[in-house]
């Protein structure tokens, strides 16, 4: 499905980031899997095995933590609030008893195995994502660049994290076995349908609500920038797209293109919108995907509301056209 008259202010600038600390010697299945949250053994500065069970519940909850990399950073600390909230439980950043007595009612462990397919070696795969989108619009396919960045989105987890819960094996054999994380949902549960989508510019979230005005779903996001603010106000879903191409007008002059001539980006994962477009009601707007779900509410977009492409999948599956989408806060 083609994405018309879409992805006109959402290319993206990303901020380089300090690589990342080494991850704990104990960051094993079952020390995750009996892990306690608390505020000794949950850290912004490096993962750890409470950290990760803590990100997955909240993931299985529908109130997501974004990429899960065993932090209790930004995005752990809002979707921890955000459920706290729905929960009607003090809400606030810190972790709380109450909270966590709430998250597990959902017994199950937070690891499980995972088996690798012919599926997830097929590719093909990219050698190097382009940095420049001119170099993207004659690639048949945005696919990822490894097995091992397929895996790690498979699961919400990052890359970091795969490898460091599976030391010394690779991700390109068929029939290898791995440890991931279990974000699957209950296989009773069917998601609740959204009535209404609000959109904070300034916490950089998206929540969904039910007819109710139940809080029943969290999500991190970039919303646009101080040089393309998103829009304010009530807006409308018009269309949901899969696999969305990206059309590029260079009236749009993003910084770093230089092409005068239009140009399409084929679908991918690694599309510069990700693998969904849900377009709104404003022309050029739209709620999609990313090929970089580590920078989500850590880099700008132009515009656009930005997520980590199974956030994307899954608002997609809970929205329906013609629903209001509001916008909240001043900033960009």
């Amino acid at each position: 499905m083609s994405l018309t008259k879409s992805g006109r202010f959402c290319i993206f600038a990303i901020f380089a980031l300090a690589a990342s600390p080494a991850f704990a010697a104990e960051m094993t299945a079952d020390a995750i899997n009996s892990a306690q949250p608390s505020k000794k053994t949950l850290s912004n500065e490096q993962p750890t095995p409470a950290g990760v069970r803590l990100q997955v519940l909240l993931d299985r909850a529908h109130f997501s933590p974004g990429e899960i990399d065993g932090r209790f950073g930004d995005n752990a600390k809002k979707a921890l609030r955000a459920y706290a909230e729905a929960q009607q439980l003090p809400s606030s950043d810190a972790f709380t008893d109450d909270v966590w007595e709430a998250l597990q009612a959902d017994d199950r462990p937070a690891m499980t195995t995972y088996t690798i397919t012919g599926q997830d070696v097929a590719g093909p795969f990219l050698r190097k994502l382009p940095s420049k989108m001119e170099d993207m619009k004659g690639i048949p396919k945005l696919g990822y660049t490894s097995p091992r960045e397929a895996l790690a989105e498979r699961f919400h987890m990052s890359e970091q994290l795969l490898s460091a819960l599976n030391p010394g094996r690779r991700f390109d054999r068929v029939g290898g076995t791995i440890v991931v994380v279990d974000t699957a949902r209950a296989k009773e549960e069917a998601p609740a349908k959204a009535d209404r989508v609000e959109i904070d510019k300034v916490r950089q979230t998206v929540k969904l609500f039910d007819k109710s005005n139940a809080l029943i779903g969290f999500y991190p996001a970039t919303v646009g920038s101080e040089e393309k603010p998103s829009p304010s106000g009530a807006l409308k879903i018009t269309e949901v797209s899969r696999n969305p191409f990206y059309r590029y007008n260079p009236a749009y002059h993003f910084k770093g293109v230089r092409s005068r001539k239009p140009f399409i980006i084929k679908p991918g994962p690694n599309n510069p919108v990700g693998t969904v477009w849900i377009n709104l009601s404003a022309e050029g707007y739209g709620i999609h995907g990313t090929s970089a779900p580590d920078k989500i509410s850590k880099a700008e977009s132009h515009g656009c509301v930005r997520l980590t492409n199974w956030d994307a999948e899954r608002i997609a599956e809970r929205v329906s056209k013609g629903i209001p989408v509001v916008f909240i806060g001043n900033s960009g």
